[in-house]
């Protein structure tokens, strides 16, 4: 008998083995939150995070978090996913972008850990995004204190308005990033360090007046929005917010008091917002709002139905956890996208 038991265990290690050995497996690095590792290995948060939270849920924190060093299995492709590959190698020959990307966003500017773009589906196929990260080039806006570090508004603005990009790319969507860094990228650090050498859409050099500076921009998402006229077309402008270190804010809204669509697109990123936190986290109520700011340079100028959104207090040490870990700074961009497209689909 307890031959028999002893064969009978044998033979379920080895089968667990075996499964598990069909798995891709990676090492979870510094700064590393689900999100990232899934979108760095080509896989869709969306499609794939309940799988891999069954397949390493012994190695995860109590929170579903990562442990730097701790391996992870890699859950397996859709064949959705797989044919989307397919794909996109395809397409590669036939073009320098591939079907992922565009001239507007060529794939360097996401960084080697994130390009190409795979386009998943087509559901925001028609639509036109303008973004518009706060601040850049001679001016980094809000500046906390984090440790020994300095956080400034620009970078996370920005790194949360790419990480935005990526993903309405990933569903069809045209996007301009009106503010671009040659060289950064999409960032995983917790700190982000700071540099002056991003540039205005398509090549211009910002101007030091602040201004200067936004007029040069709204200039271009002026002109595009001639260019696209008649097309599904919004801007949205993302920012950091500067308080006393005491106060903790959540995510709000500015649209433009004679603008119908920015006030229906505010209160669908809105009502998502409302939503996730409500999951994330059941006992504190999400305190964010839509409201009217009608004077802000953006919102005034712009052709197209824009929302102003400040994103947190930078000062603050617990808004501060919503920019430093990369994991939720992708949350930040995925929420709004599906903003995004609930406006879009329910237009």
């Amino acid at each position: 008998m307890r031959s028999v038991t002893f064969f009978v265990l044998i033979f379920l290690i080895s089968t667990l083995a075996f499964g598990q050995s069909r798995y891709r497996r990676v090492v979870a690095k510094r700064g590393d939150g689900v999100n990232t590792l899934l979108y760095r290995n080509g896989l869709s948060p969306s499609r794939h995070l309940r799988q891999f939270q069954q397949l390493n849920r012994a190695n995860l924190t109590r929170r579903n978090g990562l442990i730097i060093g701790r391996t992870y299995l890699l859950p397996r492709p859709t064949p959705r996913a797989a044919s989307s590959a397919r794909t996109a190698t395809a397409s590669r020959a036939a073009t320098s972008h591939g079907i992922s990307t565009t001239p507007l966003l060529p794939a360097k500017l996401f960084g080697p850990a994130y390009s190409p773009v795979p386009v998943r589906d087509r559901a925001l196929r028609g639509a036109v995004y303008y973004l518009s990260p706060g601040h850049a080039g001679p001016d980094p806006g809000a500046i906390g204190q984090y440790g020994t570090y300095k956080l400034a508004e620009d970078e996370y603005a920005y790194d949360v308005t790419i990480r935005l990009a990526r993903v309405l790319m990933e569903h069809g969507a045209t996007v301009y990033l009106m503010v671009q860094d040659p060289n950064d990228g999409i960032r995983d650090e917790s700190v982000l360090k700071m540099d002056y050498d991003e540039l205005t859409y398509p090549q211009q050099r910002i101007p030091l007046s602040q201004l200067g500076r936004l007029r040069q921009r709204m200039t271009q998402v002026n002109k595009l929005y001639a260019r696209h006229k008649g097309a599904y077309q919004r801007l949205l402008s993302l920012h950091v917010d500067s308080r006393s270190a005491g106060q903790n804010i959540d995510v709000f809204f500015y649209h433009h008091q004679n603008s119908q669509a920015g006030l229906r697109l505010a209160k669908n990123i809105h009502k998502v917002f409302t939503a996730r936190y409500k999951r994330a986290q059941p006992g504190r109520p999400y305190s964010g709002n839509v409201s009217i700011r009608s004077s802000l340079y953006e919102v005034r100028t712009s052709h197209a139905p824009a929302v102003f959104m400040e994103l947190g207090n930078i000062r603050n040490s617990k808004d501060q956890r919503r920019f430093v870990v990369a994991d939720n700074r992708q949350a930040l961009a995925n929420w709004i996208y599906e903003g995004l497209l609930a406006d879009y689909t329910g237009r």
